[in-house]
């Protein structure tokens, strides 16, 4: 993407995006959400039974001068919210970061844990709502809640050129922040759909790709090679 390799770990120091991750890790907003994620955390998955859950907000993470921002819709009830880090430790993050991999925007395949190493590029990962949900699916007024954090990320990551948003929910949530940050995208937004694409501005696109879930990758609806065409659109913004 015309930039010299630089990969950024989790911590980001004291900046700006690590006082944002303290404050949506200490977010008690949604009673809900807080409650279910905090009774997964005591009941576990068996498989996981040995585990320490995280059992918090899940904050974003990744390059912070990135230019592809992926935003999924949010954190697993046994996978982020067990590991703390955003698509870390389940089928879906299995996916997604062995399709970074393939671009040379992760530094390894797989992410298991919050200290396995792993190394982003040019790519920032956040989710809309920011609690694990029941059945995941967040309420509005949950998703309502998150907005100060998605409005946060806009303003700090400055050099993003693509949102790729993974699913519908993450779509209206990038235009409704557009709109919020006086982006207008008018009457005639394409509706969500994989490959869907709406210029944001003059050098901001938005891209939707169908979420990278088990529900869509092992029927087959979502395939690697659809998605490598997706992040192939998004490296060439």
């Amino acid at each position: 993407m015309g930039r010299p390799a630089r990969l950024t770990k989790m911590g980001l120091g004291g900046t700006p995006m690590s006082l944002l991750q303290t404050q949506i890790h200490a977010c008690c907003r949604c009673p809900r959400l807080t409650d279910y994620r905090n009774k997964v955390g005591e009941i576990k998955r068996r498989a996981y039974a040995h585990c320490d859950y995280w059992a918090r907000p899940v904050a974003g993470f990744g390059d912070p001068a990135a230019r592809i921002w992926i935003l999924g819709l949010a954190p697993g009830a046994h996978g982020a919210n067990r590991t703390g880090r955003v698509f870390t430790g389940d089928r879906s993050g299995d996916f997604l970061f062995a399709a970074l991999h393939r671009r040379g925007l992760a530094s390894q395949p797989t992410s298991v844990a919050i200290d396995d190493g792993l190394e982003l590029r040019d790519v920032f990962i956040s989710a809309t709502a920011r609690c694990a949900p029941p059945d995941n699916k967040p309420l509005p007024s949950e998703i309502e809640n998150c907005q100060p954090f998605l409005d946060r990320e806009w303003e700090l990551l400055k050099n993003k050129r693509v949102i790729l948003a993974l699913g519908a929910i993450a779509w209206n949530a990038a235009i409704a922040m557009a709109v919020r940050h006086g982006l207008s995208s008018g009457p005639s937004r394409p509706r969500f759909g994989h490959g869907s694409q709406l210029a944001l501005s003059a050098g901001l696109w938005l891209i939707g790709s169908y979420h990278v879930s088990q529900q869509n990758t092992f029927t087959g609806r979502l395939t690697a090679a659809m998605f490598d065409e997706v992040l192939k659109r998004c490296a060439a913004k």
